[in-house]
């Protein structure tokens, strides 16, 4: 059989993995869409069985990591208001069911208060409606169009995996209260990994080789021609001083939070909008530096890693994990960009079959925080 993997990305360009939930009904059975149009090796997908449902998607629009110098917008705490149709209780524990681990990057976002009263990183209810809206739409995939999911969450049939940040944690209650309708026969569990060794997003701290190999790009990437002068030309516009640590990908977060919830900002922001975006692709991809695929195996491979092993159990549980594609990614841990990139470059529905996932720790160093 070939399970489905469904990609989705949300309202910002560059991040983190915000969850990971599979669906795997122990006894539910159901057919796949009908057949697509023809091709070379085109299948019959009537005579298919899909046996695995696995949901990877970002968290929803949240406030900025960090402000920018002379920023107008104001991130009032009434964008914090929960719409009532999203509420759903759940729980969070670690991968083995015990407590919730501590989450050092929530308790960074929280030194950082915004002009209104948010801290930075919050998802907001903009973000909440949206994985709402994500969770009725695989509803109809997968409950209305085909009958794969129970109408109402049952733990038998789904397991969730989120990273353990606040934001996250919520992005994902709000999909799920959209795919179930707030309906459950069970308790919703979130499980979690600590910080030190998480692998939904790139972990630097879990990689002494990655950290050295990528160390000082996202700084030189400011330098190169055309950005360094982009930048400079943008800064002076908005009457940021040319010493200030800003870039492109900060600009650009700033831009994008702005936009998806219609805030006023700095006339300049909007007046340079499309070379910021177009910047900051170009400061991602310098960072990524496609030709070092060493580094990408590092950033990604563990994580893929874990979808390619959910999929392989459910066609042969009985295939040994020694006998799968060597494991490609010796370090364990990442940038963002090239996360951000491999997932952009991601079709919207992938259908495949493969290899394993592994388990790794190292002391934990955070030196970048997820998007």
């Amino acid at each position: 059989m070939i399970p489905r993997v469904f990609g989705v990305r949300t309202w910002a360009p560059l991040g983190v993995l915000a969850s990971l939930a599979y669906c795997v009904p122990e006894r539910r059975e159901a057919r796949a869409e009908a057949p697509r149009a023809a091709g070379p090796r085109s299948v019959d997908r009537s005579l298919l069985e899909l046996k695995m449902v696995q949901v990877v998607f970002r968290h929803g629009a949240r406030s900025p990591l960090k402000p920018l110098p002379r920023e107008q917008a104001e991130w009032n705490l009434q964008l914090l208001e929960v719409p009532p149709q999203t509420r759903f209780d759940y729980t969070v524990t670690n991968l083995t069911g015990g407590p919730k681990p501590p989450s050092p990057f929530d308790s960074e976002y929280h030194k950082t208060i915004l002009k209104g009263g948010m801290f930075a990183g919050q998802l907001t209810n903009v973000g909440m409606q949206q994985m709402f809206a994500l969770g009725e739409r695989l509803r109809k995939s997968y409950v209305e169009d085909t009958p794969f999911l129970s109408p109402t969450f049952n733990p038998q049939e789904v397991f969730i995996r989120s990273t353990n940040i606040y934001r996250n944690l919520e992005s994902t209650r709000c999909l799920l209260a959209g795919l179930f309708q707030s309906q459950k026969e069970g308790p919703i569990v979130i499980h979690t990994d600590e910080a030190s060794s998480e692998v939904l997003y790139p972990n630097y701290g879990k990689c002494w080789s990655l950290q050295e190999r990528t160390r000082g790009r996202r700084q030189a990437a400011s330098l190169q021609p055309g950005i360094s002068e982009d930048l400079q030309k943008v800064k002076e516009g908005m009457g940021i001083a040319s010493h200030d640590g800003v870039d492109f990908l900060s600009l650009l977060d700033n831009v994008a939070a702005e936009q998806v919830h219609r805030l006023p900002s700095c006339p300049a922001l909007r007046r340079f909008a499309q070379t910021i975006e177009q910047r900051a692709v170009d400061t991602a991809l310098y960072i990524m530096q496609k030709e070092d695929r060493e580094s990408l195996q590092m950033a990604v491979g563990p994580f893929l890693h874990i979808l390619e092993s959910n999929l392989l159990n459910v066609v042969d549980p009985a295939t040994p994990p020694g006998q799968t594609r060597e494991d490609a990614s010796p370090g364990r841990a990442a940038l963002e960009p090239s996360l951000a990139f491999l997932i952009s470059q991601l079709p919207y529905k992938v259908d495949y079959v493969s290899g394993p996932r592994g388990s790794h720790h190292a002391p934990y160093q955070p030196t970048q925080e997820p998007k």
